[in-house]
């Protein structure tokens, strides 16, 4: 079924302010305005950031609903997916945060505004590990972008957390996706939001 829902969820210093957040919000804009769009600001810990996406998808309908994440918003994504059933894309997606996270306890700054600085936690990694899938369930829900250029995770271990779900692996690219654009109808298409 066409999604009616749409929800993006970015990744570890991000924010909705992201470069693919805003070219698919600018899409739905331009060809699909039905389809509700919410990309919200995920605080730092990942208890919190889960608990406002529960409450904020709550009313949504379960059969006509997707979620797509990057990189940490990945991760996310996929336990939102787990959860609730959705499609989910997956862009560049982390498979071992509490692993990779560690190493940036302390206070950080935001990408999008460098004034802005927030505290990443340790306890925020225990959070992180709470929050594992233990093993995807239908991956054939799933549709992962993942560039072997990728600088910051390793492709390797990305194909083989999604292996079986629809893939797009990328020979070079880089971890933000920076040739986004061209990979668009091909989520576009796998969400059914366009030929």
């Amino acid at each position: 079924m066409t999604p009616t829902h749409l929800l993006y969820l970015h990744g570890f210093r991000s924010s909705p302010r992201s470069f693919k957040a805003q070219r698919l919000q600018a899409w739905l804009a331009a060809h699909r305005p039905e389809v509700h769009w919410w990309c919200p600001q995920l605080p730092p810990s990942p208890r919190a950031a889960m608990a406002l996406v529960r409450q904020g998808i709550e009313a949504w309908p379960a059969a006509s609903s997707a979620v797509l994440g990057s990189s940490l918003g990945g991760f996310y994504a996929t336990a939102v997916a787990q959860a609730t059933g959705w499609p989910a894309v997956l862009l560049n997606p982390a498979v071992d945060p509490a692993r990779d996270l560690a190493a940036y306890i302390g206070e950080l700054t935001a990408f999008h505004d460098p004034e802005q600085h927030f505290f990443f936690r340790a306890e925020y990694v225990d959070e992180l590990r709470d929050l594992v899938v233990p093993a995807i369930t239908h991956p054939e829900r799933f549709f992962a972008v993942i560039a072997k250029g990728d600088e910051v995770l390793d492709w390797r271990e990305m194909a083989a957390r999604y292996a079986g779900a629809q893939m797009r692996l990328l020979e070079g690219g880089d971890h933000a996706l920076s040739d986004f654009d061209e990979h668009l109808p091909h989520i576009l298409s796998f969400l059914r939001l366009c030929d």
